[in-house]
């Protein structure tokens, strides 16, 4: 089963007939807040949306539909709505209550001298660490043209299916690339799911390679709901969420 379907149910046997209290979909993230306070963020691909959004025009108002109906959306093929529908997830999965595992990512991620890494999305902060820690670090976002040490996206495949760890962002889910992704991370010894997007439950990468969840809870939605209306992102995140990480049980582990 795809990442995305998988999640569309674990979301749904969740949603009952909770109701979606406010939407902001601000320059970079959307964020969704719940009836019961909870809330929820996604990237969202605004650059990419072209002038017109008339499936998205066709649902407003967002606030006060049945979560359900946002959740429906996740592989819905446009990137406005499957965002909407990542950032409800998510909502509905935010449990400060949990046992995370707390802090960056590093923390938990055990590197050897002699890993080579593949790191799917340009998270800048990771990589000086990753540099002094691994043998070699390959870098692929949405770029235009070469340049620099980051590498077309469309290159990450070969380079992952060549690496120990592999590093991807959760923005894949969004832009349905991730089972793709995944299918190449089958004989890493680590593989990570990372962002602010990342749906924090791991039932969603059962028999996946994902090994760790890496993304956000968060404790004040009101004021992350501001936070993206004003444009801001993962910056601006901090002080109303706080980064976590989630182990997932690979015992029973395939190939997707």
């Amino acid at each position: 089963m795809h990442v995305g379907e998988t999640l569309r149910q674990l979301a749904l046997a969740r949603a009952n007939d909770l109701l979606v209290k406010d939407v902001r979909i601000g320059l970079r993230y959307t964020a969704v807040m719940l009836e019961n306070g909870s809330a929820g963020v996604a990237y969202n691909f605004s650059k990419r949306v072209t002038k017109g959004c008339s499936a998205l025009d066709s649902m407003l108002p967002l606030a006060g539909k049945k979560a359900r109906e946002l959740i429906t959306l996740i592989d819905s093929g446009h990137e406005i709505e499957s965002s909407l529908a990542i950032a409800t997830a998510n909502a509905l999965f935010n449990d400060p209550e949990r046992e995370y595992l707390d802090g960056d990512i590093l923390r938990h991620l055990a590197l050897r001298p002699d890993d080579t890494v593949a790191m799917v999305g340009y998270f800048a902060p990771l990589v000086p660490a990753l540099k002094a820690n691994c043998s070699d670090i390959k870098i692929f976002d949405q770029v235009s043209r070469p340049g620099g040490e980051v590498l077309p996206a469309d290159e990450a495949v070969e380079w992952i299916a060549k690496s120990e760890v592999a590093l991807v962002t959760a923005t894949a889910i969004i832009n349905r690339t991730i089972d793709y992704l995944l299918k190449a991370c089958s004989s890493c010894r680590e593989v990570v799911i990372l962002g602010p997007s990342s749906p924090l439950e791991p039932e969603a990468f059962r028999g996946t390679p994902v090994t760790l969840l890496s993304g956000i809870v968060i404790h004040d939605g009101e004021e992350i709901l501001r936070r993206v209306s004003e444009g801001g992102g993962t910056r601006q995140f901090r002080g109303c969420s706080k980064k976590v990480n989630l182990r997932v049980n690979v015992s029973h582990r395939n190939s997707t």
